[in-house]
């Protein structure tokens, strides 16, 4: 499974105007709501849930919110540059602005771990975030995730 399994083409967001850690799980919550037909306000309490037991940024600049929804059929990925890096409660200090949205289904298990693992090795990569962060549309966003591992290296 690559990142690119998760994230399809149209969840990139190239440039995500955001000026806070809530308004940005707000505005993921919403895209990830239109995209997979989930209830918004269901996406973002389990966001914010997550969030109040520990930060979900990795550092380095990264944060990979996540969560499992009841009705949710299938693992679901969406990628966003911020803007404007915005503080994410970091363990590193370092503002966030890459961020990778993970929903799973209830029963996800090992897959979901296995995703968020897959997601903090490649956006932990100096190089990958480099590429992601000098990339200005999803077009390209989506190329830099789609690289295979050994290319990406």
């Amino acid at each position: 499974m690559t990142i690119t399994d998760l994230v399809a083409p149209e969840a990139i967001i190239p440039a995500l105007k955001v000026n806070s850690k809530k308004q940005a799980l707000q505005e993921l919550a919403a895209r990830a709501a239109a995209l997979t037909g989930q209830n918004e306000r269901t996406i973002f309490e389990v966001l914010l849930q997550r969030e109040k037991l520990g930060t979900t940024a990795v550092g380095y600049g990264v944060a990979i919110p996540h969560g499992k929804l009841p009705k949710l059929d299938r693992m679901f990925g969406l990628f966003a540059r911020l803007e404007r890096p915005i503080d994410f409660d970091a363990m590193d200090g370092q503002q966030v602005d890459l961020m990778l949205l993970l929903l799973a289904p209830e029963g996800a298990g090992a897959d979901h771990l296995k995703a968020l693992a897959r997601g903090a090795r490649l956006l932990r990569d100096q190089d990958i975030a480099n590429k992601l962060r000098a990339s200005r549309d999803a077009e390209s966003l989506y190329a830099v995730l789609a690289l295979p591992p050994a290319t990406a290296a």
